[in-house]
């Protein structure tokens, strides 16, 4: 597979990976369409990768040591206490143990980046308003132009536009629940021995939980403190999260806020609460939970990565790791195969399997940690494990073993 012209149609982590395999694979001429204008390495939420994914990812030349991140080697779950001897962090039920390495967004797309910005073209502030399949090859329609490439990879994230051109049917489903999110300078965590180095914490709770963990800072070097709260909105406090949307920093409602405020007080023990409630407003942030596979990953000269082709909810912990392995597997057929309809071919043959295994094991995981939660109060260590192997099934969480 020398030489060819490939668009890459999102400029993200999956969009990186993908233009990574391209340059790797022998082709020749890379273009990268993002729609965001400003730096995407300025984004900074948690990310977190399995050791043993991050192992195979390492070999395969996709993550190295270079970029900051934080090992996590255990989490401890607490439940709200309140008797009279209550502790402000709860009652411990259980540890788990948590093999996960933690990166800043930021800082892991900006590894990657670094990694392909000399010999590939990065054109950001291009929204691509459609792609097409031709008969020798596929299109870029953008900016009242188009323009004419042997393939067009979709990395355009969960509202792709891309994935019309392999898939025009498949949509994201709406959970019915969304994910706060929040991620602060560690200088701001009041009694931060209480979240020891190493650790991360679960909160379950009636209806959601709270998860905490440590994750570099990209601008000081030093640490964020992380978190992850789930939680169903009452009726009518949706703003719209039945279509793909987002809700950035600062846009949350009255109404979602009094919700989150009420969890707080309510549902979390205190110092858990505390943290939630450091995050300033501007910081805060609404995830709507959504999940969907595409039945293929390629269709003609078009082909899918990332999200574009399969959102699992996040509890899978397996979200960048799935776009990392994608990118590898479309390096692995593209460098020793023929003509491109027969590397795409062994491309969605590999993925998809992939792809319907993930969202599965999410659906799986939202119903255990959110929509269907046990009395959280009977557990204890035994009770614990017990319903996390139940939880997590086949030992997918963390993302898949990398066969190729």
């Amino acid at each position: 597979m020398q030489g060819g012209r490939v668009a890459v149609v999102g400029g993200s982590i999956a969009g990186c990976a993908a233009a990574l395999a391209l340059r790797r694979a022998g082709v020749e001429e890379i273009t990268v369409y993002e729609r965001a204008a400003g730096r995407l390495a300025d984004r900074g939420v948690g990310v977190a990768v399995h050791n043993a994914r991050y192992a195979e990812l390492e070999s395969a030349g996709y993550l190295d040591a270079s970029i900051p991140w934080v090992q996590i080697v255990r989490s401890r779950w607490y439940v709200r206490d309140d008797t009279a001897t209550r502790s402000p962090l709860g009652r411990e039920i259980g540890v788990m143990p948590s093999l996960f390495r933690t990166y800043n967004w930021g800082s892991l797309w900006n590894g990657l980046h670094r990694q392909v910005s000399e010999r590939t073209y990065f054109r950001p502030g291009s929204a691509v308003e459609a792609v097409e399949a031709t008969p020798e090859g596929a299109e870029v329609h953008t900016d009242g132009r188009t323009e004419h490439y042997d393939v067009v990879i979709g990395a355009d994230g969960y509202r792709s536009t891309a994935r019309a051109a392999v898939s025009s049917d498949a949509r994201p489903g709406y959970a019915g629940y969304l994910a706060w999110r929040g991620a602060y300078p560690s200088s701001r965590l009041r009694d931060a021995e209480f979240l020891a180095e190493g650790e991360g914490a679960y909160i379950p709770f009636q209806g959601g939980h709270l998860v905490v963990y440590r994750i570099p800072d990209g601008a000081t070097g030093g640490h964020r403190i992380n978190w992850i709260l789930y939680s169903a909105p009452p009726p009518g406090l949706d703003q719209g999260m039945h279509t793909p949307t987002s809700l950035p920093p600062g846009t949350a409602g009255d109404g979602l806020r009094a919700h989150l405020a009420y969890v707080c007080a309510e549902l979390l023990p205190p110092y858990w609460a505390s943290l939630v409630q450091t995050t300033a407003y501007d910081e805060l942030f609404a995830q709507p939970v959504y999940d969907f596979t595409t039945p293929r990953y390629a269709a003609g000269r078009a082909l899918l990565i990332g999200d574009a082709a399969t959102v699992g909810r996040p509890h899978t912990s397996a979200g960048a790791v799935k776009a990392l392995q994608d990118a590898t597997v479309l390096e692995t057929v593209l460098t020793p195969t023929a003509t491109w309809s027969e590397a795409l071919a062994a491309y969605d043959s590999d993925r998809a399997s992939s792809g319907r295994a993930m969202v599965d094991l999410g659906r799986r995981m939202g119903r255990a940690l959110v929509t269907e939660t046990p009395n959280w109060q009977t557990f204890d260590q035994t009770g614990l494990e017990t319903w996390w192997r139940q939880a997590t099934g086949t030992g997918e969480f963390g993302g898949r073993q990398l066969t190729r």
